[in-house]
């Protein structure tokens, strides 16, 4: 009888260090998606499989891209702005909510954030056409940004109408609210302790093994090096990073970046040479890191103030780097 009770004793603690072990082993998946990849960490174990979480990630993924994407000529946004003045195009509910939240960030921003900024992007090289190496025509720029202007928008129920040659980009949100997608599939599939990332947007929930916290390093603004300049622990809360060294081309040693000022119709110009925002929304913070790239060190970080947005930007000096942030960004990295 004694045998047999410290055999049942081993088993349940066998049982019971095999429970612990899964709660603090971290598992690892990933794919391509959007033209770059996609991943999430976690620990636990989902209620179904790990292959039944992942398909639902990769479909989730291809329903966001299916939708919003510029670069696919059937997506439901290339309909949009392919389509004839006049026409009606009905929004999905996923493409619904991110028009919507980019309506909101370009009236926050007065223009500075614009989604119908795609003739300008596109003109400049950084969307589906090919690259360019040399700055348009000024009377180009002009013709461009003749068609740029999110209040010539008109949203009803849920449909979309287009005034005519109106080409909205959503590029600077669609991969945030992707990560707020993969998020809440994270929670449905019952996991309480992760990291979701998707192009370099993060959101986390919980923490890593043995209660040690989600650190992201937001990089030092140097292109072509990977160096850390800040490291900043995540809990319930997802980071988004606008800068300007990743994405840009060169002519005669002048650098034209990628983020353009849709109310100069020209690549910004100015010191700030990346922002980092906090939010509990990753889509949010994805729009809003593009929107004070626009907006450059002083307007964005008055903007930031006045919003009580935890931000973080490195600007450049004459000595170099300087790290400036906003007091709610402060408040978060002193969290324990």
């Amino acid at each position: 009888m004694t045998r047999i009770l410290s055999l049942l004793v081993l088993s349940l603690t066998l049982l019971l260090s095999a429970c612990d072990d899964s709660k603090n082993r971290l598992s690892v998946l990933s794919g391509p998606t959007m033209g770059t990849t996609w991943s999430v960490k976690f620990t636990g174990t989902p209620d179904e499989s790990v292959e039944a979480l992942k398909a639902d990630i990769e479909a989730s993924l291809e329903q966001v891209n299916a939708e919003m994407s510029t670069y696919r000529p059937d997506s439901i946004l290339s309909q949009f702005n392919q389509a004839p003045a006049g026409t009606l195009v009905e929004l999905p509910e996923d493409a619904l909510t991110v028009i919507k939240a980019a309506f909101r960030i370009s009236e926050m921003t007065d223009g500075a954030y614009d989604v119908t900024v795609g003739p300008l992007v596109n003109l400049w090289g950084f969307g589906p056409e090919p690259d360019r190496f040399e700055a348009p025509l000024a009377l180009d720029i002009d013709a461009a940004r003749s068609r740029v202007g999110w209040q010539a928008l008109l949203l009803s129920d849920q449909q979309l109408l287009q005034p005519g040659e109106v080409y909205v980009d959503l590029s600077s949100i669609a991969k945030g609210f992707a990560v707020d997608k993969v998020a809440g599939l994270m929670d449905k599939h019952g996991l309480s302790s992760w990291l979701v990332e998707v192009g370099g947007e993060l959101r986390a929930r919980g923490t890593k093994p043995y209660g040690k916290p989600w650190r992201i390093a937001v990089e030092r603004p140097i292109p072509g090096v990977r160096e850390v300049e800040q490291v900043v622990a995540l809990k319930d809360m997802a980071v988004a990073t606008s800068g300007d060294y990743r994405n840009f081309f060169e002519v005669d040693g002048k650098l034209f970046s990628h983020t353009i000022d849709p109310r100069t119709g020209y690549p910004v110009d100015h010191a700030l040479a990346s922002v980092s925002v906090l939010h509990k929304s990753a889509m949010m913070a994805d729009g809003l890191a593009t929107a004070m790239s626009v907006l450059g060190p002083k307007e964005g970080m008055d903007f930031a103030k006045a919003h009580e947005l935890a931000v973080f930007f490195i600007v450049r000096t004459d000595e170099g780097v300087k790290e400036i942030s906003t007091p709610a960004f402060d408040a978060i990295l002193q969290e324990k």
